[in-house]
């Protein structure tokens, strides 16, 4: 072999490389030129949007259909004319441990005076003497019993359609040991 053989051998693979690397790429491109050229798309026009025609709200003076005043007239007129058994007499006059919700108060101990069991509640810095048949709380609240770690007491409050209900509360007795 000559010393020319290796170039001869190497350009002649290029050139028969290169013969045959351009014909497949040209046939893909003709074949893409057809298609574009015989291709018709067709696009649907859009619609035309539709006007917005704003609404004026002419009862901003009028109540709320949703306000809780509404609902408190409407649970207050029901009230009124109603017959249930556990109505409480709104129009007593109330007594002093009436005016307190029930979560201030404390009860830190009991005692007896004159034959009658009296539990000793704090409020605030003040102490009260309670005895069964007194009223206590803001629901309409009637002590029915107390006993050295409780007084029960039995409430009436207005269930969600407006009726009258009965409900158990129990304040316990608080200990200083525990801080409760």
């Amino acid at each position: 072999m000559t010393r020319y053989s290796p170039m001869i051998a190497g350009a002649l693979s290029a050139v028969l490389l290169a013969g045959c690397g351009d014909s497949d790429v040209r046939e893909v491109r003709d074949w893409m030129a057809q298609v574009q050229r015989e291709t018709h798309p067709t696009v649907k026009p859009l619609a035309e949007p539709k006007t917005f025609i704003p609404y004026a709200y002419g009862a901003r003076e009028a109540l709320d259909p949703f306000s809780q005043t509404k609902l408190l007239g409407e649970l207050a007129k029901a009230a009124a004319v109603s017959d249930n058994p556990n109505k409480p007499d709104t129009a007593r006059p109330r007594e002093l441990l009436e005016t307190f919700p029930l979560d201030t108060m404390v009860m830190v101990g009991t005692m007896e005076k004159g034959g009658a069991r009296y539990a000793l509640l704090q409020i605030d810095r003040s102490l009260y003497q309670i005895r069964a048949g007194q009223r206590v709380g803001q629901n309409f609240g009637v002590v029915t019993r107390v006993s050295d770690g409780a007084i029960d007491i039995r409430e009436v409050v207005q269930d969600a359609a407006g009726e009258w209900v009965e409900r158990m509360a129990k304040l316990e007795l608080q200990s200083k040991e525990t801080g409760k």
